[in-house]
């Protein structure tokens, strides 16, 4: 009885560790001239990653593990101090990890579903929260017609309508908002992201076994 119940404490504990074998990578590189910080942000049913939240200098590249069938979002701070206050998409814990918190607006956004339902893995760009830098998702691995790279690659800042500027100490523009009433504007400006709620023709989908890289500035 006693070697029955160890060889049971074993598959249990085989069973539990096997559950939370990491099931992907995303890469996150910085191609801007200048340091971010990115973050990331489960969804509501859905633990936090490892690393919510670091330092990547220009040229830098981070990879994170994701668990099975974990769900959310990553973006880029910028502009951050030393006392941890960012200029652009600030998630307003006060440190490098965002610990839970979502960035404040306008931030680009990559939102990616692992493992859903019907077992694909389901990724975007956003901009519904409005753009604050260019940003890539790129499948590595996987199939399906829609295993595609989306890219949003313009200086959305740039082109900006001055009443929609997010702009620095500087006086530059350093982010844009997106009201959703001018929704066509950004959908001009990155017709591979959403633009505004249920514009579903943007999403992007792999079979699972997929890993994703994300580039800021690409």
């Amino acid at each position: 009885m006693a070697v029955m119940s160890a060889q049971l404490i074993f598959c249990l504990t085989l069973a539990f560790l096997v559950s939370g074998a990491h099931l992907a990578t995303v890469s996150i590189k910085n191609n801007c001239p200048y340091t971010i910080w990115p973050a990331t942000l489960a969804n509501s049913n859905r633990p936090q990653l490892s690393e919510t939240g670091f330092e990547l200098a220009s040229g830098g590249t981070k990879t994170l593990d994701i668990p099975a069938q974990w769900a959310g979002r990553f973006w880029a701070r910028t502009g951050c101090s030393g006392s941890f206050t960012c200029a652009t998409a600030d998630c307003g814990s006060g440190q490098v990890q965002c610990n839970g918190k979502s960035g404040a607006t306008p931030a680009s956004l990559v939102e990616i579903t692992f493992q859903a339902d019907d077992g694909q893995d389901y990724y975007n760009l956003s901009l519904v929260d409005g753009f604050n830098l260019p940003v890539s998702v790129a499948p590595q691995g996987g199939s399906g017609t829609r295993c595609t790279q989306a890219t949003c690659s313009n200086n959305v800042n740039a082109a900006c309508p001055e009443n929609l500027r997010l702009t620095g100490s500087d006086g530059n523009v350093i982010g844009c908002k997106n009201t959703l009433d001018n929704a066509t504007f950004f959908k001009s400006q990155c017709p591979e992201a959403y633009s505004y709620p249920q514009d579903d023709q943007v999403v992007r989908a792999c079979t699972a076994g997929a890993n994703y890289a994300i580039t800021f500035c690409p």
